[in-house]
């Protein structure tokens, strides 16, 4: 297991570095090193700069408009984004709905659908967890009855995140109540413009509308819009889930944050204090042992090897590192990090702060990051299924 880069491996890393620089707009890396909230805009702008680039779909097969890159390649592209501030693509489009479409969706779909997700203008949403449907999603209930050349679909998503800015949704449906839970289930892709599609915001603790509540009465879908064979989204399911969970470990975005954090320690005093430094470093360590992990995936698929099955170890110790760093950034500042003004998260505002500026968002995310590991499959359950299909 070699985890060393190659001289071209690091001459590839200083292209995207260099490319980086060039075309990442400065307010936009300002927003992310700083934490300060994203719009729509934002995300959206440096989708399409990607997309320009035919870099939005970067982990794509040049089949389907990808640049084809290895999985090495994808990797250090990933981590000069994360280090320059850039945001972290949605990925339900490229990262998630695209995989299925190429691997199950018919030619049709493939042609509809991908020019969009690579150039950044269509927007996606994912439709899996429901109020009674997270961690057990095999129970979905939202129903989709096939009537003719159309799907009538019923029931309603949750959690759906940045659903407010959705043109598409690709949803789990219940296609047969008959048999076990998993055998019933089928993969659609559904217009959001469509009639009977309500969205509702769910405001969270921060303030922010990132999630939604999505429902569907008598939403009529094309036939055409499914994916693969009726019954067999369970299948498609799982192989997204695994995109998902090892893209939730983020390990490049730690990286960035570890170094902010070391920051606002500094500003605040507190990197003299030799058990905060220590707690720096055992946070250090974890990113460090995170990112073996990632190599070593690397590595094995590199090598032509059969990739090591850890994406639910990899979702494990990514967002329990998430939420450390939070939590240490909000003891740095200690009292400061406490009260919450919704204004002071929009860059260039002009108002007091209640100490540094770089106190104003550390509530919220620390707040935020608890759902890092609940989302994408809570933690427990993942250590479930890493004790079955890793352990034995």
């Amino acid at each position: 297991m070699d985890l060393n880069f190659t001289p071209e491996e690091l001459a590839f890393r200083a292209e995207i570095r260099q490319w980086v620089a060039a075309n990442l707009p400065k307010d936009i890396s300002h927003k992310v090193h700083n934490a300060l909230r994203l719009s729509k805009d934002d995300m959206q702008r440096w989708a399409k700069i990607l997309g320009k680039q035919g870099w939005h779909g970067w982990a794509w097969p040049k089949q389907f408009g990808g640049p084809g890159w290895n999985a090495v390649q994808r990797h250090l592209f990933e981590e000069e984004c994360a280090l320059a501030g850039a945001p972290r693509v949605v990925p339900f489009g490229p990262v998630m709905v695209a995989p299925v479409i190429m691997a199950f969706g018919s030619p049709e779909q493939q042609q509809r659908h991908l020019p969009g997700i690579m150039s950044g203008e269509v927007w996606w949403s994912q439709g899996y967890s429901e109020p009674g449907s997270g961690s057990d999603l095999a129970s979905v209930k939202t129903r989709a009855e096939r009537q003719g050349d159309a799907y009538i679909v019923n029931g309603q998503k949750t959690w759906t995140t940045l659903g407010q800015h959705g043109d598409w949704i690709f949803c789990l449906v219940r296609t047969d109540p008959t048999v076990k839970p998993q055998a019933g289930i089928s993969f659609l892709l559904i217009d959001m413009k469509s009639p009977g599609i309500t969205v509702r915001p769910i405001i969270m603790l921060d303030g922010e509308h990132e999630v939604n509540e999505v429902f569907f009465d008598n939403v009529e879908v094309p036939a055409e819009n499914l994916v693969g064979e009726e019954n067999k989204g369970w299948t498609y399911a799982k192989y997204l889930l695994a995109h998902e969970r090892t893209n939730i470990a983020d390990v490049n975005r730690a990286k960035r944050e570890l170094e902010r954090l070391k920051r606002i320690a500094k500003a605040e005093g507190v990197l003299d204090d030799s058990r905060f430094r220590d707690q720096i470093a055992l946070l250090e360590v974890a990113i460090v042992a995170l990112e073996m992990m990632v190599l070593r995936v690397l590595s094995a698929e590199k090598s032509g090897k059969q990739s090591l099955d850890v994406a639910g170890l990899l979702k494990i110790r990514g967002s329990e590192i998430q939420q450390r760093y939070t939590e240490l950034m909000m003891l740095a500042a200690g009292p400061y990090a406490l009260p919450f003004v919704f204004e002071a998260m929009e860059a260039g505002w002009q108002g007091d702060h209640v100490g540094a500026a770089h106190c104003a968002p550390l509530a919220s995310h620390y707040f935020n990051y608890r759902k890092t590991t609940i989302y994408g499959g809570s933690n427990e359950v993942q250590r479930n299924i890493v004790a079955q299909t890793v352990l034995g």
